[in-house]
């Protein structure tokens, strides 16, 4: 079904703040680059969205449905554990080698660039970062109760290590501009996480 004009309008808009976003931060930003970029007067922005604020929250939400979307097409038939964390951290990698939305991580980016001045875009971040360890949680736990992984493996623990870790392998391979780094972390955490398995 095709979009009517003014919801083409408003996609156009996300997807080009969406990147200015991500790339520069909220505080970075100005109205003056999101109509640069989109080619659109101020009025036909603000038909759209309240504000900058309402803008930057709804280009947040955007950038997440596209990597979820993506994350879910690649997990579709991956029963294992092991095969599901393999695409968990594919999704990380793409953040580096080729990012849906140009920047890396959002997560990430907007933690950072919104920790100590804009509380709801921190809060939108948090609550997208608390969706990606519940469901490594229930992975790993699934894995538990299947009998893949150890009893006495901490889920909780398990899905801090490896999303930090390949938060921190986004940061070095972005800084360094050297997917190296990514490409350690993930074969240091196929190792550790082949090491939770249970022994036949």
């Amino acid at each position: 079904m095709a979009l009517s004009k003014a919801e083409s309008t408003r996609q156009h808009i996300l997807q080009q703040a969406a990147v200015l976003f991500n790339q520069q931060g909220y505080a970075g930003t100005s109205l003056a680059d999101v109509m640069a970029a989109t080619g659109l007067k101020k009025g036909g922005i603000y038909n759209h969205f309240k504000g900058k604020e309402d803008l930057a929250l709804q280009s947040f939400d955007y950038t997440m449905a596209r990597v979820r979307r993506q994350f879910y097409r690649d997990l579709k038939g991956q029963k294992s554990t092991l095969a599901q964390f393999a695409v968990f951290m594919s999704v990380f990698e793409r953040a580096v080698t080729d990012p849906l939305i140009p920047g890396g991580c959002p997560i990430l980016n907007t933690a950072v660039t919104s920790a100590d001045t804009h509380p709801e875009l921190r809060s939108q971040a948090r609550n997208a970062l608390e969706q990606l360890r519940q469901w490594a949680c229930l992975v790993i736990q699934r894995g538990i109760d299947q009998g893949e992984l150890r009893e006495d493996v901490n889920p909780s623990a398990v899905a801090t290590l490896v999303i930090s870790t390949l938060e921190g392998a986004v940061m070095m391979s972005r800084l360094y501009e050297d997917e190296q780094h990514m490409l350690q972390v993930k074969g240091y955490l196929q190792g550790y996480l082949a090491g939770l398995a249970r022994s036949p």
